[in-house]
This record gives structure tokens, sequence and C-alpha cells, in this order.
């Protein structure tokens, strides 16, 4: 670490700020103590009553219940099947669909079962390459660095991000241009004969058909597209031969062809020889706090515990019989539609900010002001709880006891360790309290540990089985899911026989570029690209309470090339106005060399006329309903 003009800084690999200043939110006076109603302070019965009966006079459908990544294992389970059992609605997201799911889609297709990493994190210290696609793991995830120190980086983004500046190799392509690049590489590592042969006869299906889409994708062609030398993408395939990883983020997931972005990394992957191999492979990098466990117990509207598909007859069986119920509701929109969708009248949001977070943002802020009733569980009053009617203050990260589960799939125990203020109640409690006054309170308990025990017994038998792990268990042993048995001693490499299709092959998917949903044109003529930065953290609800992280970066602002910016009129530290089809935002001029002339960057954890998501297009992947928060065509004026 190192100290400039007074601020912390922390060195590669080195603790993360938001990290070490997370405390101060335990004690900020802006911790919501006290149900509101209608704003007004409100005794706990007061407010519980007040929603159930709202509840109770619309049809199941008409609730929807949004949920967060961030929620432990025990919260997300239990929040699944409030909906489903308790509300009877199959109306159920959350705001993992914007991170994660491009990812899973594809590993899905590709090795049957979605995993962020099959392997140890540790394994990636004996990599000789390590390839990072549209991630920026130095402001993201710090820590995560420490793992890559002896690798040589190739770092796949269209920004000169501090990742990037560690990278050997750094290819810089043009927003939504991902697919080509991947396309190229693969075409670059068949011609100069550097994929493995016998893995892909003896491990693979469908090379051929993703073939034939790679072969046209020659690298001068490619670098006309992306403006990737040809050069540099021969570079980067001769690197990745011997020990490496190809690792995926939002960068390159977080668009309406995200599916297929991830897939054409894995093909890449595939064809060198990497998945299922201890020393080599692909993963996802999660992107919030649970990302993994919060998508594997039934938060999303496809899903039932233990990943299971809701539409799987014999899924829902199970599950019934664990739940002690004769009927489950089937799927339901993904979150965006579920934000917007106009059939809906009642709202229930749990460890999410969606009137920041949301592409489009203006038109969540619309519909949630047309709802009958908004409820929202928080510790803060971010910008969705002061749209609520109700508001029920919950407890945070230390005052509760739970389990989570990190990228590599492993589980780990969240201690309490101190009581929450008077008046403060957990999630469960809070999904208790109205499941009671809805007639089937006995169904929810509230001790982590009985809400655990439970899901042990619904994740049994599914793709992430956690019935043989125990709380008892995780006080000596780290233990990555599926764990069938008690003496079932996890497993932290998947893959390494078979992959989980029956046929035990990956699939190669072919898939083509087709670039972003919204190309510039001559009244938009620059993309737009949105990101984190290190001293922020999703919608900055909480990090924009603490003191040390919005002294480091107090506002919103936009890089953008000097010369772009000198032909808008505009200068470093001047105001603009960012303009897209759906919005305006003002920010801060912050002249960048290193920014390609054609884009420019905004981080999104700023509220109000700040946000970046005014601005980004709600088109969805068609298989992982991603939005395409990644590129949007957008032009600068001055403030």
């Amino acid at each position: 670490m190192s100290v400039i003009d007074g601020q912390v800084t922390p060195g590669p690999g080195g603790l993360c700020q938001k990290g070490w200043t997370a405390g101060e939110l335990l004690r900020h006076p802006g911790r919501l103590t006290t149900p509101l109603l209608h704003g007004q302070p409100v005794s706990w019965d007061e407010a519980l009553d007040f929603v159930a009966a709202r509840i109770t006079s619309y049809e199941p459908d008409e609730v929807a219940v949004f949920g967060g990544g961030g929620l432990t294992n025990e919260k997300a389970y239990a929040l699944g099947k409030f909906a489903r059992v308790a509300l009877k609605t199959s109306q159920i997201d959350y705001n993992g669909r914007f991170c994660m799911s491009s990812a899973a889609a594809a590993g899905n297709k590709a090795f049957g079962l979605d995993r962020g990493l099959p392997f140890p994190l540790t394994d990636l210290r004996g990599a000789d390459t390590v390839l990072l696609a549209g991630s920026n793991p130095a402001e993201t995830m710090p820590p995560f660095l420490r793992h890559l120190e002896g690798a040589r980086l190739i770092v796949i983004d269209p920004r000169r991000t501090p990742t990037a500046e560690r990278a050997t190799l750094h290819l810089q392509p043009a927003p939504g241009t991902d697919l080509a690049l991947a396309l190229g590489l693969l075409h670059t590592a068949v011609i100069e004969g550097v994929i493995d042969k016998e893995y892909v006869n003896s491990r693979t299906s469908g090379f051929d058909e993703a073939w034939r889409v790679a072969a046209a994708w020659w690298p001068e062609r490619v670098e006309r597209v992306t403006g990737v030398s040809a050069a540099d993408q021969r570079a980067a395939v001769h690197m990745l031969a011997g020990r490496s990883y190809v690792l995926t983020g939002r960068g390159t997931e977080q668009h309406a062809s995200g599916t297929d972005n991830v897939s054409a990394w894995i093909n890449l992957a595939l064809a060198l020889g990497l998945p299922g191999r201890a020393g080599s492979g692909y993963g996802c990098l999660t992107g919030q706090g649970n990302g993994q466990g919060g998508r594997e117990h039934g938060q999303k509207a496809d899903q039932l515990p233990g990943y299971r598909k809701i539409d799987d007859p014999v899924a829902r069986q199970h599950i019934m019989d664990v739940w002690d119920v004769s009927w489950l509701p089937g799927p339901g929109r993904s979150a965006y539609e579920l934000l917007v969708a106009e059939d809906i009248k009642a709202m229930l949001v749990f460890g999410s900010n969606p009137v920041v977070s949301a592409p489009r943002a203006s038109g969540v802020v619309d519909r949630f002001k047309a709802l009958d009733l908004l409820v929202v569980a928080d510790f803060v009053m971010s910008e969705t709880a002061a749209m609520a009617d109700v508001v029920f203050p919950v407890t945070q990260w230390a005052e509760e006891d739970g389990t989570m589960t990190n990228l590599e799939g492993r589980i780990i125990r969240r201690r309490k360790a101190l009581d929450p203020p008077a008046g403060v109640r957990s999630d469960l409690e809070l999904l208790q309290g109205l499941a009671s006054r809805l007639g089937v309170g006995e169904k929810f308990p509230v001790a982590p540990v009985e809400v655990f025990e439970e899901l042990r017994r619904a994740s049994a038998g599914g793709l992430s089985d956690y019935s043989g792990i125990t709380y008892e268990r995780l006080e000596s042993e780290q233990l990555h899911w599926p764990v069938p048995s008690v003496d079932h001693p996890g497993t932290p490499r998947l893959f390494l026989d078979r992959f989980a299709h029956p046929d035990g092959l990956a699939r190669f998917i072919p898939v083509d570029h087709r670039g972003p949903a919204e190309p510039p044109d001559e009244e938009y003529p620059l993309q737009a690209t949105t990101g984190r930065v290190l001293q922020h953290y999703q919608s900055g609800a909480q990090t924009r309470r603490i003191g040390e992280l919005m002294k480091a970066v107090p506002e919103m602002y936009v890089e953008v090339h000097p010369d772009t910016a000198s032909r808008a009129g505009l200068a470093s530290g001047e105001s603009a106005h960012v303009v897209s089809r759906r919005g305006t935002v003002t920010a801060v001029v912050r002249c960048v060399p290193s920014m390609r002339a054609d884009a420019v960057f905004l981080p999104f954890h700023f509220p109000g006329d700040g946000r970046a998501n005014l601005l980004t297009n709600p088109a969805l992947d068609p298989t992982s309903r991603m939005p395409e928060f990644k590129v949007c065509a957008v032009r600068l004026e001055r403030a």
C-alpha cells in the first residue's frame, strides 16, 4: 500500500479499499432502524400487517419479488421459496441477471454445468498465461491479483484500465466487437497449429460446426472490425499455448450477444485443450458478494434450489416434497422484463437498488411510480427505498449468520460479529412475519442454520448439491460443491474425468459476430461503455455513504480521449452532457489519452442526473436475458 494526498491506496493484489472501510456503515447515522410506512416511522406489526393486507388483494402473479446477488445462501433460498409458496407467484428474479447470467448460460451449454471457476483460485498461481476478457480485477477485486503475479496477462478491454496496465499484452477492441475478436483468435489458433487435436477429438463435440464460422474470421478481417492488429492476435494465441486460463467478466458478458460472446471464448479454450485439465481451464469471475450462491437456490425466474430447472417435472416434484406443497408456479419473467412489466401491481425488493442499477433507469422509475405497492428491505435509504411505500430495516453483513458461495464454488461461513441496532430484523424474520400473515409461517424458519438444513435437502441430487455440507463441517473444512454426502470431500476441480453432459463431452457452440444492438450513427457517433471503479460498488448506495471513498471519487465523470473532447468543445474538468436515445447524463470530463477516440466510459455508481444507466440500452440477450449495459450509441455536448 501507499499514501497519496492523504489517501491510502492498495498495491496490486492488496486489500480492497471498499473492504477496509465497510465497517463505517455499521455506525452510519443514515442507518435505517425502524419500518417506514409512506415515509413515517411505524411498528413492525403495523408495517407487516399493511403489506400482507395489500398483497392478499392482488392476484398471485400481480405480485413480484426482486432479489439480490449479495444475499446469503439462506436468504436467497428463503426468498425463492417465499415467492412460490407464500405469494404463489411466478414473478421473481434478481439483479444477478445483470451480472453473470450470460456466462452461466454459456457454461451450461458448453459444459452442462455452470460454476464460476471450476477449479480452486490458487490453481491460477501455476499459470503461464491468463487471458482476461472484459475484466478489471485491479479495481473490482484487488486481492485476486495476487494469484496472477507469476503469469503473463492478456487483457481484452476497450479501456487502458489498471489491470490492462499490468498486462503483457493489451488488446483494445471497439466496444461490442468481443465476439469477432474471439472468432479471430480461434481462427488463428487453427491456422497456426496451436489447437490440441487429441483433446478436441476425445473430449469435445461440435468443433467442425464452430470452425465453419471461425474460418471466415481471418486476422486481417478481425482487425478491420475490432481495431486489434493481426500481429497482436497471433501473439495472443501463441502466448496461450501451455498452462493457460481464459477468464471472462462483465465486459464481454453484458451484451445483447453476451451468451454468444462467452461461448466464443469457451470455444477458444476448448480448441486449446484447457478446460477439465489440472493447471489450465476456463472460468467466469463473479461480480457480487454471493454472485455464485445467489444464482443456485431459486432467486432466478427459471430455477429451483440446487440449480434445478423450474420446468423439469422431476425437479419440481423433489422441491414440492421438501416444501410439503402440492403445486408450484412455473417460470416467470427475467429481471428487466419484470421491473417494467405493466401488469405487476406490487413489487418487493430485497438487497437491490434497480432505480440506479437497471438499464434505461428512467423507465424503471416510471414503472415504480405506477405500482400500487412498492416494498423495499434495506439497511440504508437507497434511491429505490426512497420511492417505497414501505421500507423494512434489515441486518447487514456483520450482524447475521449464514453462508455464501465464492466464485470457485466454495461455501464460506458468515459469522455474526455484533448485534444489530434496536428495531432492525433479519430478512429471514421479515419473510417469516409476512408468511405468518399469509397463513404459512410455519414453513419459514428464522434461524439461518435451520434454513440451511432445509436447503441441504432441497439441493440434494441437483447440480449444485449441498446435501453433504453442514455448519459443523465448514468450521474445519473447505468444501466446493457438489458435496453429495457428509463423508464426501467436495469437488474443488470439476470436469477432470468428464464434463456434465450425458455423454461426458464438452460442446463447441457455433456463434457468429453481429455487433452491438445499437451501432453509432451521425446523431450518436460515439460508443459508451460502463463499469466499476475501485472506490465504489454496484449502485453506490453503500459506498457513497463512506467519507474516505467519496473523498477519493466524489462525483460522476466521463472518460474521453482528448481529441474527442476537443471536437465537442470540451476540456478536462468541464461539465458535459452524455446523451443517448434514452436519456442524458451530466458528468465531469476526464481526458484520458489511452481511451479509444470512438468510445467514452462512465462509472455506474452515481444517482440522479449522474446515473449512467439513464443511457444504457435494455436490449436483451435472447438466451440469458442480460441487458446490453456495455455499449450504446451516445454523443457529447457542453453542459
